[in-house]
C-alpha cells in the first residue's frame, strides 16, 4: 500500500477541496490516471472508428473482461459488462419468464430502482413480491438468516440479495444467504452494487446464481462500468436488456455488443484495478472499514445517537442516526440532505426505521479530519432544519 493516504494521496482527483465529500458511495470518484486512460480509448476509438469497432474492440474488451474476472476469481468467459448494477438486475430479471403465481424475494433494504423493476415485472407477469425483513438498527446475523428462510416458499421463483445495501450500508452475511437459497433450491441473484472494491471477492467459491456490480463505486472506473457474472448453468436463457446481433451466440457474445456506444469505461477498468491494487487493494479495503468505524463511533458520540450495524456487518460505510425530530420520509430526506449539500458535504441521509440515518463512506482520500471537521458544523446545519 501506498504510505500517503487522505489528504496526501487527493491530488490523484479532481475532487473539489472546498466540498467535503464523504460519499464514494454512491458515484465514486474517478482518479486523474484513469481518466486519461479512458481518454487514450477514446482517441484510438476516433483515430478509425470501423477500424476499432471490427477489429480492435472484440479482443479489448474480451481482455478487460478477463481482468475483471480475474479480480473476481472467475475467468472471463463467467463475466460480461454492463453498465451498472441495476442493468444488470434487469437483465436476469428479464430472463425469467415469470408467470403468475410465481413470487419474487427481495429484502427490505433493497435497492430502489431494482425495488421497482421487480414490482414492474411481477406486475406484468401477475407474480407476487414477498419482502424479508432485516430489523435496523443493528440486525444480527441469525435474524436475517431467520427472515429470509421463512420469506422462502415452494413458489419461490427468485431471490434477490443486496450484497451491501444501499441505503444502510450493513454488510449482509452473503455466503451464509446463498448457502441457504441453495439448500432451499432456489436461484439467487445477488446485487452487488458496493462488493468490488469495498470487500474481497470469490465468486465461484461464493457460488451465486448471478452476481452483478459496478465498478465506478469502489474501484473508482469511470461511470458507466459495470459487470455481470453468471455461473455456467445459468447462461444459456439469459439475455441482455438490449437484443442486437449477437443473439443466440453465447453469454459473452450477447453481452458484448448490444448496438454502438462508447465502451472506453471498459477498456479503462484494467487501470482502474490496477490504481486501487497500488493504493493497497485488499489493504486498502480493511483501512477504509477501519476509519468509517472510527468516523462512525466519533459522529455517534458528538450526537448522543447511534450506529446503524454491528462491528461485523460494517465495510467501507456506516450509517448514523440524525438527532432530528422530523417525519421519516423520503421528501424529508431530501430536504436534510439539500441542506448538507449547502454546506458544502455530500453525505447521503435515509429514512430508515422511524428517523433519519446519515451514510458515511471513507475511501483512500478521505482522513479522520474529513469526519471531524463534519462533526463540528452539523450541529448547525441541523439546528436550522427543525
Amino acid at each position: 500500500m501506498t504510505n500517503a493516504l487522505g489528504a496526501a494521496i487527493r491530488h490523484e482527483w479532481d475532487l473539489d477541496p472546498d466540498f467535503l465529500t464523504l460519499n464514494h458511495g454512491s458515484y465514486g470518484a474517478t482518479p486523474r490516471v484513469v481518466l486519461a486512460e479512458q481518454d487514450r480509448w477514446r482517441r484510438r476509438m476516433e483515430s478509425q472508428p470501423t477500424r476499432f469497432f471490427f477489429l480492435e474492440l472484440p479482443g479489448a474488451l474480451r481482455e478487460a473482461a478477463g481482468r475483471m474476472a480475474g479480480f473476481l476469481g472467475a475467468t472471463a468467459e463467467d463475466v460480461a459488462f454492463v453498465p451498472n448494477a441495476t442493468t444488470g438486475c434487469n437483465a436476469v430479471l428479464r430472463s425469467l419468464h415469470l408467470q403468475a403465481g410465481d413470487e419474487i424475494l427481495h429484502v427490505s433494504h433493497v435497492y430502489n430502482a431494482v425495488r421497482n423493476t421487480i414490482l414492474h415485472l411481477a406486475e406484468q407477469a401477475g407474480a407476487t413480491v414477498v419482502v424479508a425483513e432485516i430489523p435496523f438498527p443493528r440486525p444480527d446475523v441469525a435474524t436475517i438468516l431467520t427472515n429470509i428462510e421463512r420469506a422462502i416458499t415452494k413458489r419461490t421463483r427468485i431471490a434477490v440479495i443486496d450484497h451491501i445495501t444501499s441505503p444502510s450500508g450493513l454488510v449482509l452475511p452473503i455466503a451464509d444467504i446463498i448457502r441457504l437459497c441453495r439448500t432451499a433450491g432456489v436461484p439467487i441473484l445477488v446485487d452487488g452494487a458496493h462488493g468490488a472494491g469495498q470487500v474481497p471477492l470469490d465468486l465461484p467459491a461464493l457460488d451465486p446464481d448471478w452476481y452483478v456490480g459496478t465498478c465506478h463505486k469502489w474501484l473508482s472506473a469511470p461511470k458507466g462500468c459495470g459487470f455481470l457474472y453468471a455461473r455456467g448453468d445459468r447462461r444459456a436463457e439469459l439475455h441482455p436488456v438490449t437484443i442486437s446481433h449477437g443473439y443466440g451466440q453465447g453469454f459473452t457474445a450477447e453481452f458484448d455488443w448490444t448496438g454502438t456506444t462508447d465502451p472506453s469505461a471498459y477498456l479503462a477498468l484494467p487501470a482502474a484495478i490496477a490504481f486501487f491494487e497500488r493504493l493497497g487493494g485488499v489493504a486498502l479495503m480493511a483501512r477504509n472499514k477501519a476509519l468509517v468505524t472510527e468516523a462512525a463511533a466519533l459522529l455517534a458520540a458528538e450526537l448522543r445517537t447511534e450506529i446503524g450495524a454491528l462491528p461485523e456487518m460494517m465495510g467501507s460505510m456506516a450509517s448514523v442516526r440524525l438527532p432530528l425530530g422530523i417525519e421519516s420520509t423520503r421528501s424529508e430526506a431530501i430536504r436534510v440532505r439539500r441542506a448538507l449539500q449547502a454546506a458544502n458535504v455530500d453525505s447521503p441521509v435515509h429514512p430508515l426505521a422511524g428517523g433519519m440515518w446519515l451514510r458515511l463512506s471513507a475511501y483512500a482520500y478521505n482522513e479522520i479530519a474529513d469526519y471531524e471537521r463534519l462533526a463540528a458544523l452539523l450541529p448547525g446545519v441541523l439546528a436550522r432544519l427543525t
